[in-house]
Order: C-alpha cells, then structure tokens, then sequence
C-alpha cells in the first residue's frame, strides 16, 4: 500500500509538473517562451544525471536490464495514469513515431547502462553524446552553429580523454554505440512532437522499451519483488530518468531546432560529471574541469543565437 502510494504520488506529482510546463509554452512563440524551453532542457539534463547514477546503484541487485525494465515499466504506468492518451484516435503515422521512438530510447537506454556498468558515468556519457553531436553538425547551416558545436566536441572529447580514470574498450565501445541510438531518439522525439497531441506518445514508447528490454531484464527485475526496499529508488529512478526529462525534452523539442537542442544537450557529459563526483564518488582533475567551461560556453552561445531564429514547430 505504502509503494503503491509513493507511486501515486509521484507520478502525478510529475504530471503536474509537466502539464504546468505544457501551459506555459502554448500559444505564439517568444523570447521569453525560448528562454524557458531553456531551463526545460536544463533541468532534463539535470535530472537524468542524477538518475542515472542513482541507477549505477542498483545494478549489483538488479542488473542493468532488470533496473531499465523496471524503470521503463514504472515510467509507462505514471504517464498512462496521469496522461491518458487517447489512443483510439490516433493515425497510423503517430503509432508507428511512437513506437520507433521506444525503440530508439530502448537501445539508447540499455547500451548506455550496460556501458555504465562497467565504465565511470563521465565517460559513458562523453562517448554517447557523439552521435547527438554528429546529428547537430550534419544538421548546421550557419558558420555560428558550426563554432558552438566544435567548441562542445572539444569540450566533451577533453573530459572523455583526460578524465584520468581507465576505460574498458567495451564499455567505450557500448556507450558509442548509444549515441547512435541518442541521434535516433531526438530525430523521432521531434517526429512524435509533432503527430502525437500532448504526452500520449510517450505511455506508448515507454510500454514498447519495456518490451523490448523484458527478455533481458525480467530474471533481474524479478528480485525486486523479493526485496521491496528497492521499490523507492526504482521509482525514483523512472521518475528522474525517464518522466521529467523525456517530457521537457518532447516539449522542447516542439521549440528549439534539433540542432539547436542537440549542442544543448551538451551539457549532458558535465551534469554527468558532477552526478558523478556527488553521488558515486568520482573525482574530477583540471583537465575535466576545463571541459565542462567549453560545453557551458557552447551551450551559452547556442543558446544566445537559438533565441533570435524561428522555433522548428512554426516554420514553413
């Protein structure tokens, strides 16, 4: 009863967060309203840092499938309960959007935990933001853009190289391989943005990443049910991994170019990082450091120039 509570709260804790999110960001766009789709990606970035190192310490009882499984699952139950969606009215082409994007967050999310199983977070993070990198590059059409994400690759490629820590070639390798599957996720979280009205997309690729991890995850998720004093952190898990930051960055998306929004997430190694130091424990040297100025700085730029151009959602 007590767990069933703390999910009850939870979840609509995060709706309420979302949907009040959702309100502010509704009619004609403005230099205020960039400014807070913004702080929306922001506090994704912060929030999935977080829970991914919160997850790091549920792997030892879990496993990484059981822990994704489990976190995907709670995920899909919040925003069916909170969201709703009214999926009888939906066209073929918002199922299959939603369904590819579970695909994609699937692959994203279980090559990044079993990277992040056996490397430190930093790294996993640096290596699989290449392919949203890649993604904003190819995509670039003025000189700007093309300063701001080199700057954010130099960024992120110093704190992989120097972290001073050694990494496993298998987990590099995983954790790129996640990248890949990062570009994917922002292609068709955009593509959801647009043919999915309100959150309703989201409860249908979280329910298809459940599915496609369970064949991987159910023996681990099973100890769960022995031992209930993992339900919290799971639950916590799904709400900082998955609810916030996949919500804010759908309504995000519908704002900000995807190229705009992918150096964005540049952010993402630094937030890492520091969930890093404070949570697990992992010290940063000088080099690390020096890093983290030039994605904040790429960051800040891209930024400053995505407030004067039109969001994707209301262009030609």
């Amino acid at each position: 009863m007590a767990t069933h509570r703390l999910l009850q709260l939870m979840g609509f804790g995060s709706a309420w967060l979302v949907q009040g999110c959702t309100s502010r960001l509704r009619g004609a766009p403005t230099v205020g309203a960039v400014r807070t789709t913004t702080l929306l990606v922001l506090l994704s970035v912060a929030c999935a840092q977080v829970g991914g190192a919160i997850a790091r310490t549920l792997f030892n009882d879990l496993g990484p499938p059981g822990v994704l499984l489990l976190r995907l699952a709670i995920a899909a139950s919040i925003f069916a309960v909170a969201v709703r969606p009214q999926v009888r009215f939906w066209t073929g082409a918002a199922w299959r959007s939603a369904a590819q994007l579970g695909v994609f967050s699937a692959g994203l999310n279980m090559l990044s935990y079993l990277a992040l199983s056996i490397a430190p977070l930093g790294i996993v993070v640096t290596a699989s933001f290449v392919g949203p990198l890649m993604l904003s590059l190819v995509q670039t059409r003025r000189p700007a853009d093309l300063l701001w994400a080199l700057m954010a690759g130099t960024g992120v490629v110093l704190l992989g190289l120097r972290a001073g820590v050694d990494v496993p070639l298998p987990g590099l390798l995983l954790a790129l391989a996640a990248g890949g599957c990062g570009a994917g996720y922002i292609v068709f979280s955009a593509r959801v943005g647009r043919v999915v009205p309100g959150l309703g997309g989201l409860t249908v690729s979280f329910a298809v990443g459940a599915l496609m991890v369970l064949p991987f995850g159910a023996a681990g998720a099973g100890a769960a049910f022995r031992h209930p004093r993992l339900v919290p952190g799971l639950v916590t898990v799904a709400v900082l991994s998955s609810v916030v930051p996949y919500a804010l960055e759908l309504i995000a998306l519908r704002r900000l170019p995807t190229r705009v929004f992918g150096v964005l997430m540049s952010l993402q190694p630094a937030a890492a990082a520091i969930a890093g130091l404070l949570i697990l424990r992992q010290h940063l040297g000088p080099a690390p450091i020096a890093a983290l100025v030039l994605v904040t700085a790429a960051s800040f730029g891209v930024t400053r120039q995505g407030s004067r151009e039109p969001p994707a959602a209301h262009r030609d």
